[in-house]
């Protein structure tokens, strides 16, 4: 067995983060070369770049001023109010909330970077065949994937090196956090206004083709993949691996220094650097044949990875003294159970699966009956989910509880790092989606024949499908995650509470007037947040479709595609990047300040039931929407491929209904959730000590 200190598994870290970045430029290159000659297909990928980027800048300047004005607050309040305190740790709490949101807008820059890079080389690749298609989708958004997790990594590492202070690196999360849940929110508004009104107009009233150029939002729609599918995604799985190891950091910490020693702070770092190993390794070895399925592949690759993983943790565990097997074991369970969850969502969202034929054959009998057989299959979807998290918590607990005081709870924390060891597959095999959903588009715009939009058809469908697991996989895991920052809150209020003198925290009683009031205010949360998102994305959608229909009345020629005539795409982009503005930051803003509000009346033990009441309803929620959306857009890809009367068909025109209603479900409102839930986890354990202090009841 080998001894070895903190040190040299930063070094370690620090090494996985350099071979990560040094094959994420390999990658980016080997996208970057492929062909893209076609110029109208070139013209168009511009138009959809600078969309993208624009929106991105205006969002940015935005928000910036918002993360500005929280760091000036954090300066001034915490970890503790500035005039009772050490004027220097409220300062390293400023930059480290504002490193977190820089390092998460990063995460996002990166991924509108490469994803309109590969989409037009993917598009132009479909006319060789599925594989080359399918292998540069793949590649760019694992470019992404291994960035995001290379800087997370990095940015974790980097704060707890130079600071030597958990409290900066929650501050740190809530930073990457916050940015993270803005991002999504602002890019699922503008991605669903755009589909929703490109689908409702184009498809429903004219009859025309999804990604027909004639439709005025068919390049907002495009832009929305990129915004709202890769930087907005990129930014949330950024912010849950992050939180997911600022939380074990958190309590490893605590257990080390009664310890007096960093054992367990060594493991949580050399589990994630090795997780960053495994993604590497599972990303290089992923292949698709000339007639392959591009699910099959995607699904292969993270079993590969989650394979190369538990080897590698194992042998770590082995060698180094002081690493429990019985970490490892709860490491295990996480990431066994997220694997697990992905299968069922897969069941339930695939169009190879029993579950959306059947939707689909609902469809027949009209728009009503996809709603209803849609939001069923839905719910149950969720149990699994919820009960594999249940199981997971439930087992790492058990599992640890022997080890020593604190280490249940740091087993639940460890079950959470184990479920996110593999984010670098899972962020690739997301950022896949939209990369060939633009592709797809691409190549009717294009005009690329039928065989390039049947075989981009094909990978898009693949991508609905991971899309869904990827989202069910992090919402899954920020369940974990949030468990195990309500363990770090209770650390933190019971270190306050022995610093003033008062009674410590051993659990929430429901009984407790003040925890119950907290528990309904904090379930009614997920609920408020995700209507205030939809009604963003309604409000936003009702504009555009009139815009849509003023062009379609107004240029001569538009609607029966006359040569030489060409839609006004930049207005519907305007409306989308206004809108997606002017709704991002209430949302956010409403679940910091009802979190704030809570702490004040009911002080710790209310915050304690709120957190409790804003995970089981957040997760329910989340996973809700999220497979019902998935479902009802692979219902209407399973008609247009020739099933129930095909495209233009009664049964079409009802799926085209139930996938607008599940478009703001699964990318605006469902995965912003997970999102929301560590927000407000975060600000309870950093307003612990305050809460504690000050509160009415």
């Amino acid at each position: 067995m080998w001894q070895a200190g903190l040190n040299i598994f930063y070094l370690i870290a620090f090494f996985a983060v350099i071979i990560a970045f040094a094959y994420t430029c390999y990658l980016y290159l080997w996208v970057k070369k492929q062909d893209q000659k076609n110029i109208k297909i070139g013209k168009i990928g511009i138009l959809i770049r600078n969309g993208a980027n624009t929106f991105m800048k205006k969002e940015y300047i935005v928000l910036a001023k918002f993360a500005l004005i929280m760091g000036i607050l954090i300066a001034i309040i915490l970890p503790t109010p500035i005039w009772s305190s050490n004027i220097w740790d409220n300062i390293i709490m400023m930059l480290s909330y504002l490193s977190g949101t820089i390092f998460s807008a990063i995460a996002g820059k990166i991924g509108i970077f490469v994803s309109t890079l590969a989409n037009t080389r993917a598009a132009e690749a479909s006319l060789k065949g599925i594989k080359q298609s399918f292998l540069i989708g793949f590649r760019g958004g694992a470019v992404m994937g291994l960035a995001v997790v290379g800087t997370s990594l990095l940015g974790v590492a980097a704060v707890l090196l130079f600071t030597d202070n958990t409290t900066a690196l929650l501050g740190f999360s809530f930073g990457a956090s916050s940015l993270a849940l803005f991002a999504k929110a602002g890019g699922g508004i503008f991605t669903k206004t755009a589909d929703v009104s490109a689908d409702l107009v184009g498809k429903v009233e004219l009859g025309i083709p999804e990604d027909d150029p004639r439709n005025p939002a068919v390049i907002a729609d495009n832009v929305g993949d990129n915004v709202g599918d890769v930087a907005g995604m990129g930014a949330d799985l950024f912010d849950s691996n992050v939180a997911s190891m600022a939380a074990a950091l958190v309590m490893a910490a605590g257990l080390d220094a009664t310890l007096n020693n960093s054992t367990n702070t060594s493991m949580v770092f050399c589990y994630s650097a090795l997780g960053l190993i495994a993604s590497i390794i599972g990303i290089a070895t992923a292949k698709i044949g000339k007639k392959g399925n591009p699910t099959k592949a995607l699904n292969s690759s993270t079993y590969v990875t989650t394979l190369i993983y538990l080897v590698l943790t194992a042998g770590a565990t082995y060698l180094f003294e002081g690493f429990r097997w019985e970490i490892w074991g709860a490491s295990t369970v996480g990431l066994l159970v997220g694997v697990l969850i992905g299968l069922v969502t897969n069941y339930f969202t695939d169009d190879n699966m029993p579950i959306v034929r059947k939707t689909a054959k609902a469809s027949n009998s009209g728009p009503a009956f996809t709603i209803l057989s849609g939001t069923a299959y839905g719910f149950i979807s969720a149990a699994p989910a919820m009960v594999g998290i249940a199981i997971s918590a439930l087992v790492a607990y058990n599992m640890c509880k022997d080890i020593g005081e604190g280490y249940a709870m740091f087993g639940i924390s460890m079950a959470a790092v184990g479920m996110l060891s593999i984010v670098g597959m899972i962020i690739g095999n997301d950022a896949y989606g939209p990369i060939v959903d633009n592709a797809r588009g691409l190549a009717e715009m294009g005009n690329l024949g039928e065989e390039a939009i049947n075989i981009t058809d094909e990978l898009d469908s693949a991508g609905n499908t991971v899309k869904a697991i990827t989202k069910g996989f992090s919402i899954s895991a920020a369940g974990l995650t949030v468990i195990s920052l309500l363990g770090a809150y209770v650390s933190k209020v019971n270190a306050a509470a022995i610093e003033l003198g008062k009674e410590t925290i051993v659990g929430f009683d429901l009984m407790d007037p003040k925890v119950f009031f907290g528990l309904l205010s904090g379930a009614a949360v997920p609920a408020v947040f995700s209507a205030m998102l939809i009604l963003g994305v309604d409000r936003n959608a009702q504009r555009m479709v009139a815009e849509i229909h003023r062009q379609f009345n107004q240029i001569s020629g538009l609607k029966e595609g006359k040569e030489g005539i060409v839609p006004e795409y930049d207005k519907c982009i305007d409306i989308s990047t206004k809108g997606a503005l002017r709704e991002l930051i209430p949302a956010g803003l409403f679940a910091i300040i009802a979190t704030l509000v809570v702490g004040f009346i009911g002080g710790v033990h209310a915050i304690g039931g709120f957190l409790m009441g804003n995970i089981v309803s957040g997760l329910l929620l989340a996973l809700f929407m999220s497979n019902s959306g998935g479902l009802w857009d692979n219902t209407k890809k399973y008609i247009e491929a020739g099933n129930f009367g095909g495209k233009g068909s009664d049964a079409h025109k009802a799926a085209v209904v139930g996938d607008t209603v599940g478009d703001p479900f699964k990318d605006t409102a469902g995965p912003s959730i997970n999102t929301q839930i560590t927000v407000v986890s975060l600000v309870a354990s950093l307003m612990s000590t305050i809460f504690l202090a000050f509160s009415i009841f």
